[in-house]
């Protein structure tokens, strides 16, 4: 299963590295793929993951927001 989210507030490769790793700890998640230019992340899972635990992941890694 696939879901798509927009980060807002990365400005850098760190940032993309730091998303990726706080959601990639969510259980069941087997794949983060996240794009700079347009804040795109997809998240791969082998069940549906809730939107809020999405949502901590992301602002743990930093400053960032799910649009």
């Amino acid at each position: 299963m696939q879901t798509t989210y927009t980060v807002e507030g990365m400005t850098c490769g760190h940032c993309v590295a730091a998303v990726t790793e706080e959601v990639k700890q969510i259980p069941g998640v087997t794949d983060v793929a996240v794009t700079l230019e347009d804040g795109r992340l997809v998240v791969t899972s082998t069940d549906p993951v809730d939107f809020d635990r999405v949502v901590e992941a992301v602002a743990e890694a930093g400053d960032y927001t799910l649009a």
